[in-house]
Order: C-alpha cells, then sequence, then structure tokens
C-alpha cells in the first residue's frame, strides 16, 4: 500500500546548483573525487566510498564534495533551521533511516539560516525541505515533518532512480556508525552535532513520542505545554504538525483521494485531501482546496474548515508568502 507523501515518481523539476560550484563534468554513477574528507575506493561495480560519516553538514562553500559524492551513492539534503519546530521533528526520524540503510545513502544536513545560496538553489520555501541529489543532479521530495514509514517509501524510490542513473555505491563511514544499533544509539555518535539547550519537559516528551510513532502522545504533551503558556509558538506549531502526520498515519494516497472523488461534499474527507497536499509540499493547492469549499459550506463546516486551515498555516510556516496570501484571501471571505 502506497504511503504518503507523494513518489519519486512524480517528483518536482530537478534545481540547477551548477551556478554555485566550479566542477568538471563527471558522468553518472563514476566514484567521487578524493579529497575534503570524501575518497573514492576502487573496486567491482558499486564501489565503497569512504565518508567521514552518514551523517553530515554541508554550506555553501562545501556543496562541491556533495555533487562529487553524489556520483557513487545517492545524497539526501535536509534544509532545516533552527526556529522550526517541524526541523525538530523530522531531524532524528532521517537519522534513524539513513543509519538504518547501512550506507546506502549519506544524509546531508544544510541550516538555511547560514547559507543563503543553498537555500535559494533547492527553492526551499518552508523548511524542512527534503531533496535528493543522484549523479550530481538534485531533485525534490517534500517539505515538512514525515511519518517514518512515508520517509522509508521515499527512500526506497530513491534507490530506485539511483539505480536507473547507474549510481549503486555504498557508503562507508570513517566514525563506524552504521547500521540498526548505531540508529538507536541517536546522537551519541563521532559526529553528532553540538548539544542544544535542553528542551522544556512537555516539548521533550512529545519529540520523544513522535520518535516512537506514538502521535497522540505528542499532542497530549503539546496540549499540555499549550496550557501552561497558552503563547508557546513553538508549541502551538508542534501541534499542529504532529496532528497532520496522526491523521495522516497509516493512510494511503489513493485512499484518501478515493474517498474525497466519492463524497465531494465531506469536509472531512476533502480536509484530508488538504492534508495530505500539505504533506507533500503543494502548500497552494492544500489552502486553495479549503478555501474554495468555505464560501459553499454551512457554519458548522466553515468552523472546521477555518481551524483547519490556522493550523496548516502554522505547518507551513506563519512567515511564509503562501500562507500570507491565503490568509487574506481567508479574511475577505470571513468579511
Amino acid at each position: 500500500m502506497s504511503q504518503v507523501p507523494p513518489s519519486a515518481a512524480s517528483l518536482r523539476g530537478a534545481v540547477d546548483l551548477s551556478s554555485l560550484v566550479n566542477r568538471a563534468a563527471t558522468p553518472a554513477g563514476a566514484p567521487a573525487a578524493a579529497g575534503a574528507g570524501v575518497s573514492a575506493a576502487g573496486g567491482p561495480p558499486g564501489p565503497g566510498v569512504s565518508v567521514p560519516s552518514l551523517l553530515l553538514d554541508a554550506t555553501d562553500a562545501t556543496i562541491s564534495q556533495v555533487l562529487d559524492l553524489s556520483n557513487a551513492v545517492p545524497v539526501i539534503v535536509e534544509l532545516w533551521a533552527s526556529y522550526a519546530d517541524a526541523s525538530r521533528v523530522l531531524a532524528p526520524v532521517m537519522q534513524k533511516v539513513v543509519l538504518e540503510y547501512g550506507g546506502r545513502f549519506v544524509l546531508v544536513r544544510v541550516d538555511t539560516e547560514t547559507n543563503p545560496q543553498l537555500t535559494a538553489a533547492f527553492q526551499a520555501q518552508t523548511v524542512p525541505t527534503v531533496a535528493a541529489i543522484i549523479a550530481g543532479r538534485p531533485v525534490a521530495l517534500f517539505e515538512g515533518a514525515q511519518p517514518e514509514a512515508a520517509v522509508r517509501e521515499v527512500f526506497e524510490q530513491v534507490l530506485q532512480l539511483a539505480l536507473q542513473n547507474g549510481v549503486t555505491g555504498s557508503a562507508i563511514p570513517a566514525d563506524g556508525r552504521i547500521g540498526a544499533a548505531d540508529a538507536a544509539a541517536g546522537e551519541d555518535g563521532a559526529d553528532a552535532e553540538p548539544v542544544e539547550e535542553p528542551l522544556p519537559p512537555h516539548h521533550a516528551e512529545a519529540f520523544d513520542a513522535i520518535s516512537r510513532g506514538d502521535y497522540k502522545g505528542a499532542i497530549a504533551e503539546y496540549e499540555k505545554a499549550i496550557a501552561q503558556s497558552p503563547r508557546d509558538q513553538l508549541a502551538i506549531a508542534g501541534l499542529a504538525q504532529v496532528k497532520l502526520l496522526d491523521r495522516l498515519d497509516g493512510k494511503s494516497l489513493d485512499e484518501i483521494r478515493s474517498a474525497a472523488a466519492a463524497s465531494p461534499d465531506s469536509v472531512e474527507a476533502q480536509l484530508l485531501v488538504a492534508d495530505l497536499d500539505l504533506s507533500g509540499g503543494h502548500v497552494d493547492d492544500a489552502f486553495d482546496r479549503i478555501l474554495t469549499l468555505f464560501p459553499k459550506s454551512d457554519q458548522a463546516d466553515k468552523d472546521l474548515l477555518r481551524t483547519r486551515l490556522l493550523e496548516l498555516f502554522e505547518v507551513a510556516g506563519l512567515d511564509d508568502p503562501r500562507v500570507t496570501a491565503a490568509r487574506r484571501r481567508l479574511t475577505m471571505l470571513l468579511y
């Protein structure tokens, strides 16, 4: 059964990163060039490639190394920001899944606050944004936090795309972190990121619950945080994000869209499609679906639509220009 978000077969168009780096053209499937901590290992097809870690960071200045590495191993790029609760939600899921693939991927994280060129090159309008680079060519994957099962499905389809492009190598990490045991170990590895300030207790409990796939438990923790501090914006955004994950958890693309097609007047069915669209990065489509339903609905349904739309605004990010436009349209419909 196909899980959300959309499959790699329907990825948005590739982004040209050539303006960021000066590098010689390398044929698809060729080993990564040695140097800067990434060296190619000789051998038969599907060579091992030495890397410092399966979990790396990249900047505007070091992206050329990532592009070279992608000729041997599919590279997953996670564009994140410290202010975004959704980035905190997604990060442990991405690290866990990448490590459990045992070197078939390398995860590269990019801080959007300090790397404007890469942020623009990947057209990251919200964080987190996730893309793949295969044979030097990037393709968009999804935006926002996703359930672990959905991330795994996308990764499987990235592997198929890599195979089609002759990218079949494996990464051999110098730090030794590889496989399920190291995934469970979390950030205790040699290349772990600097320790951040501890999260407030209910936030920490919520993140732990999300990492276990216990979305309802995370919802309860965020609600407790908001009850204690009604202006806790990170908790408000986190609650909206995890509610979205909970609504989509275990549901397939076909199931959601078929139900909406069979019941065009069902507000609940249409709202679930809006959730699906937003989870796949189709932010404008999600907002438009709700706003188109709004004037045709009775007052009870209008209240439901408005509440869901405000939640999706939090998920997309209140400073997103698409949120600003949709909020303006909602205001016009209300008054």
